[in-house]
This record gives structure tokens, C-alpha cells and sequence, in this order.
């Protein structure tokens, strides 16, 4: 057989092919990440073997396994490393202890001092904040008022009116001597504009990006973002939750309507850990250590509700708000309440739910029924069907569209947070929570989230499933790319 130029370079290129495809799904498989996760990687490698290989390089690989982000500097603060053990021998308080719906929630309390060395905070007040302009009003109202320091994170911080009025704020802080620290992700800030960023230096407040990208030097770090939104004023003040700086959480947006979000304000020991959470990003964006006292100042707080603020994220060893809502689920006896704007849960998540419903467990899923992010939302609708069929029950917000992050357990257990229940904010984004034991904020959640109810429609199985064909098709392929992302 005589071999040309050609037939020898579309050997080579041939066997090229097939030596990338095979290395690249070895890598994948090595990756040790879901099932679903790995198949789609693999058809995706194998139907575009060189572009395939880039997205996952880019995208899918797993770094909380490869350990490329360092919590260096979080069991510095609050004195971590001595208080979590002592925590988790002592969790038999008088407290929890005098109150049996109370006690039963302790292996969440437990599962977040393991893993992720949540630590118990007991002197705290709640005020859980709904909507922008309630949680704006309040945060306004506290920036004005601080006289030590400033410290905010946010995921979308936009040059927009209330956005400059907040700038407003810091920069007059800054010029009376408050120290004011601010993280924005570089990429969910993306529209934030150089001259509004040096103005804030100019000012004398202190600026990072978190994880800045810039093309076209592409790098793996875009897939890796800082989902977090942290106020903490003063050591003694905190905000957390799913509101980012915008205008569209005041106005809505003409495509969606109004925004429908929830915040929390905390003052007390909570305050504490949202402050380490966000100095050891402050060390991550900056590589400046700070564990000064005073940042963490005494409060004259005396109320006694639990919280605990977990911190998530490819700095984790363990899926720690993952964790939390599997265990949170799985273990209730009466009832689960979740809302959530984007819902592509992992099988752990959605067996757990089926689960529960299937056991008697009366369980409320609340999702948009518009949203910012299309492919979003049918993906969610993706899983309804399977949902239904175990007598979960399931509604779509009518009013506008629903961006809260929340889940309510039993009338005695809530999260409130930035993490969605999705595989995003469980395996990518670095995210934080606020884990409250107390029927008091509990039972405000779950007063809003009927009242949400009352505007949303309930889907039925039966006429849902017979929307049109090409609403499966298309919610079928939105939740077969869901994974790579």
C-alpha cells in the first residue's frame, strides 16, 4: 500500500483526534465529579474534541478538589480552631435542650461546625428585610452611622442612582476617617467602569476586584465567582442575603417585572463570622491579614436567637450549604418551604425532596415564572414533572420575578443567603448563608413565603404534562447543558 502526504496527515491527525478525546474524558473521569456531570463533559469532548477540551479546562474542572483557592486566614479569626471543638462537645446547652423543636435540628448545627467550622451564635437580633427598598432603606440608614469602619462584597454592585448613593456615602466615610474596605467580582460587576472604581480610590476607600479577567487572556478563573453579598458595619452591624446593588431591585425590570428578594439584617455574634468571612476574602483579593479586635467590637445585644453563617465555595473542602439543605431535608418532619430563581439541583438534592413528599412531608417549591436568565428557568422546569409525581408541590411567582434564596424547615429552622439551589452555588460560586434556629424569624419567613404563594399559580401534573412537545425538547436540552456550567 503506497502512503501520500495526505493519507499520512490524515492518519496523524486522526490518531490525534482520538488520543485527545481519549485523554480528555480520562482526565474528566479522574475528575471524580456526578454522573451527569462527567457524561455531558465526555459527549461534549467527543462531538467537538479541541473546542470541547477548552470549555472544559475553562469551565469544568473540579478546583475544590485541586485546592487552588486558600482559606489561609479564616481559623485565625474568632479563634476558630479552639471554639468549634469546644462547640461540638457542649452542643447540649440549656437552650437548645429546653426547647425540644429546637433540639431536633442539632445535627445541622453539628454537620456545619464539621464542615465547615461554622461556629453557634447565640446573643443575636434578627430582621429579616423584604425587598430592595425596605433593605436599602435599612443599609443607608446604618453606612451613615458607621464611625469605625466599612467593610462590602457584592456579586453586581452597579453605577446606577442607588449605587452612587452608596459610593456617596463611602467616600464621605472615608474623608471623616472610617476605614472602608470594598470587594466587587469582577465579573458580576462587569459593568462597573474604570473612572467610577478610581473615583472610590480617590476617595480613600480601598478597592478589589475578586478574580479579575481580562481578555483575551481567558482563563479557567471566570467560571469561579465571588456570589456573596456582605455588609458589615462597624464590627457590630452585618447585612447578608440575596440583594445585590441595583437599581432593579428597587424598580424591577421592564422584561421581569418587579424583583421580589429577601435580606437579613444581624446585630450581635453573627455579625462576627460574616466579618471573617469577608476579611478572609479581604486577604484572598489583597493578600493583607487583618485580625485586629477591634474589628470585631462588643455588642450590648442580649436577645438569644441561634445562627450560624456557613461560607461556601471552591475554598471548601465540603459542600457545606449543599450539605446543609440535604441534611435540612432530609431530616424534617413537617414541612419544607423553598424559594429559590434558579433550581437545577444535584440528584442528592432532588432525591431528598421526592423523598420527603413521598414520606407525608408537606413541601412547597416556589420558583419564577419569569426570569432574567431563560435557560435558567427551563432547566427548573425540567425537573417539575418527576417533582409532582411525588406529590411535591410546586408554583410559579406571578407578581414579578422571585430572586430569594430561601429555605424553611418545620416552623424552627431557615436559610437566608446567597446560594441558589443549584449546582452553581453548590460546587462554583463562592457563596454564604445565614443558618437561623428561631421560630420567631422562621415563622416571619414563612408568613412572606404563603403570602408569595398567593400570587404565584400551582402547577398540576396532569395539565402539565401536556404542555407542547417543544417545551420538553427545549427544557430537556437546557437541563442536559445545565451541568457543564
Amino acid at each position: 500500500m503506497d502512503w501520500d502526504a495526505y493519507d499520512i496527515l490524515t492518519l496523524f491527525f486522526s490518531i490525534s483526534y482520538l488520543i485527545t478525546i481519549l485523554f480528555t474524558a480520562f482526565v474528566i473521569i479522574l475528575e471524580d465529579n456526578n454522573a451527569i456531570k462527567t457524561i455531558s463533559w465526555i459527549i461534549v469532548v467527543i462531538l467537538l474534541p479541541v473546542l470541547g477540551m477548552i470549555l472544559y479546562l475553562n469551565f469544568g474542572r473540579n478546583f475544590r478538589k485541586e485546592k487552588l483557592f486558600s482559606r489561609k486566614g479564616l481559623t485565625d479569626y474568632l479563634n476558630i480552631k479552639t471554639f468549634a471543638p469546644y462547640q461540638l462537645e457542649n452542643l447540649d446547652n440549656d437552650l437548645i435542650r429546653g426547647n425540644p423543636r429546637l433540639y431536633e435540628k442539632k445535627h445541622i448545627m453539628r454537620l456545619l461546625l464539621n464542615n465547615s467550622k461554622a461556629l453557634l451564635t447565640q446573643k443575636n437580633k434578627i430582621q429579616i428585610l423584604h425587598n430592595g427598598t425596605s433593605t436599602f432603606h435599612s443599609i443607608l440608614g446604618a453606612l451613615e452611622l458607621a464611625k469605625n469602619h466599612i467593610h462590602l462584597e457584592y456579586y453586581i454592585y452597579e453605577d446606577d442612582e442607588i449605587g452612587n448613593k452608596i459610593a456617596k456615602i463611602l467616600a464621605d466615610k472615608a474623608g471623616a476617617g472610617v476605614e472602608v474596605r470594598f470587594i466587587y467580582d469582577d465579573v458580576g460587576s462587569w459593568g462597573l467602569k474604570k473612572k467610577f472604581i478610581d473615583q472610590l480610590k480617590h476617595a480613600g476607600i480601598q478597592v478589589y476586584p475578586f478574580m479579575p479577567v481580562k481578555l483575551p487572556m481567558f482563563t479557567h478563573r471566570i467560571n469561579y465567582r465571588n456570589h456573596r453579598k456582605i455588609l458589615v458595619v462597624d464590627g457590630t452591624i452585618g447585612y447578608v442575603g440575596g440583594i445585590n446593588v441595583a437599581d432593579k431591585y428597587i424598580h424591577g425590570e421592564e422584561h421581569v417585572g418587579f424583583w421580589r428578594d429577601t435580606h437579613v439584617k444581624l446585630e450581635g455574634d453573627a455579625v462576627h463570622s460574616l466579618q471573617a468571612v469577608f476579611l478572609t476574602d479581604w486577604y484572598f483579593v489583597s493578600q493583607q491579614s487583618i485580625n485586629d479586635p477591634r474589628y470585631f467590637s462588643k455588642h450590648s445585644i442580649e436577645e438569644e436567637h441561634l445562627v450560624q453563617i456557613t461560607a461556601s465555595g471552591p475554598d471548601s473542602d465540603w459542600a457545606s450549604i449543599m450539605q446543609a439543605y440535604f441534611t435540612a431535608i432530609g431530616t424534617a418532619d413537617q414541612h419544607i418551604y423553598i424559594s429559590t430563581p434558579y433550581f437545577i439541583p444535584n440528584e442528592s438534592i432532588l432525591t431528598a425532596l421526592k423523598t420527603a413528599a413521598l414520606s407525608g412531608i408537606d413541601v412547597k417549591i416556589l420558583l419564577p415564572g419569569r426570569s432574567d436568565l431563560s435557560i435558567h428557568l427551563w432547566s427548573s422546569m425540567s425537573f417539575v414533572g418527576g417533582l409532582l409525581r411525588a406529590g411535591v408541590e410546586v408554583y410559579t411567582y406571578q407578581k414579578g420575578f422571585n430572586h430569594g434564596k430561601i429555605l424553611m424547615v418545620d416552623g424552627i429552622f431557615g436559610s437566608v443567603g446567597t446560594a441558589n439551589m443549584d449546582l452553581r452555588s453548590f460546587d462554583k460560586n463562592f457563596e454564604v448563608n445565614a443558618l437561623i434556629y428561631d421560630e420567631e424569624a422562621v415563622a416571619e419567613l414563612e408568613r412572606s413565603f404563603l403570602e408569595d404563594l398567593r400570587h404565584s399559580t400551582k402547577l398540576e401534573l396532569e395539565e402539565f404534562t401536556k404542555r407542547p412537545l417543544r417545551l420538553k425538547i427545549r427544557e430537556s436540552m437546557a437541563r442536559m447543558i445545565s451541568p457543564l456550567f
